[in-house]
């Protein structure tokens, strides 16, 4: 984005700001939130910490993608009484199946792999489970900002210092029209990226600081996904399903996925990876074919597709992981590529990543130390 010259900008200071309110980012939140508390607590010198969590959607979950299915270890270690609180599942697994797909009929494994076995997880909305959050957090003392999109990373003398939200009101030339409206700089001692894969501020700093040496390139898919209301009990809350092989051609990385979850609502996926050799291939056709196997049609027939959408998935792994961190700032989620690929599962991980961020951030905050040295302990 091309920097308008002569722009007076508004000017918010604070201690940390947090980009994306996803699962890595509200933890991150809470936890920094929280370790303030503990520390007034037990201490006689009071700190105050303030804390702004950027969200660029129009609420706190409207880029959550509804249906998942989450190991509870992330949340758990973070808030222990998250049952207790509230934390909106729709069922603990019930049922795990493994299919083997072709054209016309399906393989059902007779034992399930262990890295998708699923027994103690939780099928969830996640899209409810970060509303849920989002209030929380909100209570705890930290600075909810929705609508309000990271543009660029704020960069002086080498390091980060926050960072600088979109401008309103450009036209396709660049150029402001009428209703501009200048993008604010939040300024802030250390900076957490956790906004979702492939983020435009992770990416700048990536350039900046070559955060990708010696590290295997991060590859992605993407997973296409569909919410059905059925009109009775066939496919029953906490039953899961994970299958390989058709539509997708033998070069082709990818599977479905199918959940069940509470008020007759079935969550129907294909994931594709983005390396596909067909240039004609198109992901979203791919699963509009799937929905139409004789052993996936009976399961969504006589029903009605009540939302939809898209999510890009680092699925590089531990060897494609960035360095996330520098002089300034951290990144957590699926920012860094936090993602267990053999096990689909990436929400405690996300979780897990952004309460450690958090962890980190404190701890520079009380040494005053915001030099790579200190980040570099998360």
């Amino acid at each position: 984005m091309a920097e308008l010259p002569g722009i007076e900008r508004d000017t918010l200071d604070v201690d940390v700001v947090i980009v994306g309110a996803g699962p890595a980012g509200l933890a991150a939140a809470y936890r920094l939130a929280e370790m303030v508390k503990a520390h007034n607590e037990s201490n006689e010198k009071k700190i105050e910490l303030s804390i702004a969590l950027l969200e660029k959607g129009k609420e706190i979950g409207s880029h959550g993608i509804s249906g998942a299915v989450m190991d509870p270890r992330g949340i758990a270690e973070l808030m222990p009484d998250w049952l207790e609180r509230g934390c909106p599942i729709e069922s603990p697994v019930t049922d795990d199946a493994f299919w083997y797909m072709f054209e016309k009929l399906k393989i059902a494994a007779p034992i399930m792999p262990p890295p998708l076995q699923n027994h103690g997880n939780y099928v969830i909305s996640l899209g409810e489970f970060v509303r849920w959050m989002a209030p929380i957090v909100g209570d705890m003392g930290v600075d909810l900002f929705a609508e309000f999109a990271a543009a660029r990373v704020l960069v002086e003398n080498g390091r980060v210092v926050g960072v600088r939200t979109g401008d309103k009101g450009i036209d396709r030339n660049g150029q402001p029209k009428a209703n501009f409206e200048a993008g604010v700089d939040i300024r802030a001692k250390i900076t957490i990226l956790a906004e979702g894969p492939r983020g435009t501020l992770t990416k700048q700093l990536a350039t900046m600081f070559d955060l990708y040496a010696g590290k295997h390139p991060q590859v992605y898919s993407v997973g296409v996904k569909e919410l059905w209301q059925v009109p009775d009990d066939r496919f029953e809350a906490g039953r899961v399903i994970h299958t390989l092989g058709w539509p997708l051609d033998g070069d082709t990385f990818g599977g479905g996925f199918i959940y069940g979850m509470k008020d007759r609502i079935v969550d129907i996926g294909l994931v594709v990876g983005l390396d596909y050799k067909n240039p004609t291939l198109d992901p979203h056709h791919e699963f509009q074919r799937y929905k139409t196997h004789p052993s996936i049609r009976p399961l969504l027939e006589g029903g009605k597709m009540i939302s939809a959408g898209a999510k890009a998935i680092p699925e590089g792994g531990y060897f494609s992981m960035p360095r996330m961190f520098g002089e300034g700032f951290l990144i957590a989620g699926d920012s860094a590529g936090y993602l267990n690929g053999a096990r689909l599962k990436g929400i405690h991980l996300g979780i897990k990543s952004g309460a450690m961020a958090a962890e980190t951030a404190f701890q520079a905050l009380m040494n005053d130390d915001y030099l790579a040295t200190q980040p570099s302990e998360y």
